[in-house]
């Protein structure tokens, strides 16, 4: 059995300024560039991986330029220490060409799954195709995360797929300066959040802005909404049936959960600061929906960590700054469901090089070599991340959540459901439920009759 093939030990993560040294020596174009990533360095850390002089490894994913550069630069360590080359391709066709290639018998070495529900029908239509994770792998996957992450990337019992990038949902972004003008406090529970909306109602403005408007994707924004709710009103076991479909769509808990986000989607007291009333929901750009907040028409937008890089680049993302995001609250303050996202790192290959690869990126080596060439929008769920490598103030504060075990975290939810509801019915139903005022029960059981039979 090769050192593949054994339990690597933990190496030592590499500090701030170590990883900065190392990617900088890294992605120069000098001969002498090898050398000096091991002067940086201690290459010791990537002999586990062995010599892999003039082996290549191939790597196909959803994530293009500028951020592939991101990825490309956060290889260098394991290529320069190990001999290795990795040949990315980025495509904005991955999801519909990864099956073709799969099928044409010409599958990557190493894929970024975006979903988990992608993952599963990927080892259910092509069993012999991908590769289950190594012992190497398996290792880190038991180490670095926790047991809901790691069960994201297991199928029947296998690990299949290890975490890569994460991001929260859980958020409500709002201006920290315009509250403390106001005399607003951050509220704590979902009863406290929804006295807030009043008091700004009291106040005379309109508290919360929200758009769904994206394309061929309109209406993802309300499912964030949705599972977000039901992980508060019902709970992470019921949100847990909801998604594998053990109890139906129109679950009465799910219809109460769809009526408490409509206790603010849908009241025209509450939306939509700025933008127009509750049908403007429907053709609001998510991406520039919460734009009324620093200019004062709206005080509350829900929206993921990654929404930060939609901002003015004039604006401060800052606990003290013009914009900033807290915590989605529960029902109480200890109760703290945690919705969030991120890809997965599949093989199709059991080459020594191949495993060593992905056990690479398994690594806190890999994600704090990440951490040092990424701006905003970027962290892992790796519990070995060191966190002050994290470039935003957003960043860290997700991480910080996301890595707190009295955290309840779970998946997006439409993102594990068949892609026809997931990104089908369930897209177009909440759009419609905005944009034509449809129903809560017949919008859920129109969800309902799309569920695939098998």
């Amino acid at each position: 059995m090769n050192s593949m093939g054994r339990r690597r030990s933990r190496a030592t993560a590499v500090s701030a300024a170590g990883v900065l040294l190392l990617v900088g020596a890294c992605g120069s174009n000098d001969e002498g560039s090898a050398e000096e990533t091991a002067a940086a360095i201690d290459c010791a850390q990537f002999e586990q991986y062995g010599d892999l002089e003039g082996k290549t490894v191939s790597v196909y994913t959803s994530i293009v330029d500028p951020e592939a550069e991101e990825q490309r630069a956060s290889y260098k360590p394991f290529e320069d220490c190990t001999g290795a080359e990795i040949e990315y391709e980025g495509s904005r066709e991955f999801e519909a060409q990864l099956p073709v290639r799969l099928t044409a018998g010409n599958p990557p070495d190493i894929a970024y799954i975006p979903q988990p529900g992608f993952l599963k029908s990927l080892v259910e239509d092509f069993p012999d195709a991908v590769t289950p994770a190594g012992e190497a792998v398996v290792a880190n996957a038991n180490e670095f995360y926790t047991p809901e992450w790691v069960e994201y990337g297991t199928v029947d019992g296998t690990l299949y797929a290890t975490p890569l990038g994460a991001n929260v949902k859980s958020f409500v972004w709002y201006s920290p300066s315009a509250f403390e003008g106001a005399g607003y406090e951050v509220p704590t529970t979902w009863d406290e959040l929804m006295d807030l909306s009043q008091q700004i109602v009291d106040d005379g403005a309109i508290p919360w802005c929200a758009g769904i408007e994206s394309g061929e994707a309109t209406g993802w924004p309300a499912t964030d909404w949705v599972e977000d709710v039901v992980l508060r009103t019902a709970g992470a076991d019921v949100y847990d049936q909801w998604v594998n479909h053990e109890i139906p769509f129109n679950d009465p808990q799910i219809v109460t959960a769809l009526g408490a986000v409509g206790d603010i989607l849908k009241n025209p007291e509450y939306v939509n600061g700025g933008l127009g009333g509750v049908t403007s929901i429907a053709t609001s750009a998510w991406n520039e929906s919460a734009n009324g907040i620093p200019d004062g028409t709206c005080w509350l937008h829900r929206a993921a960590n990654f929404y930060q890089a939609n901002w003015d680049e004039g604006l401060e993302v800052a606990e003290d700054g013009d914009v900033y995001a807290f915590y989605l609250p529960g029902k109480s303050a200890s109760d703290k469901p945690l919705l969030g996202g991120g890809e997965f790192v599949t093989a199709f290959s059991d080459r020594p090089e191949v495993q060593a690869f992905h056990a690479y990126l398994s690594s806190p080596e890999w994600a704090n070599a990440k951490a040092s060439v990424t701006g905003q929008g970027w962290f892992s769920a790796n519990s070995g991340l060191d966190s002050s490598l994290l470039q935003s103030p957003i960043d860290q504060l997700s991480y910080e959540l996301l890595t707190d075990p009295s955290y309840t975290f779970r998946f997006d939810g439409s993102d594990q459901m068949p892609g026809a509801v997931g990104a089908g019915t369930f897209w177009t139903e909440m759009t419609a439920w905005v944009a034509s005022d449809k129903s809560d029960q017949d919008v859920l059981t129109a969800i309902e009759a799309s569920w695939p039979s098998s």
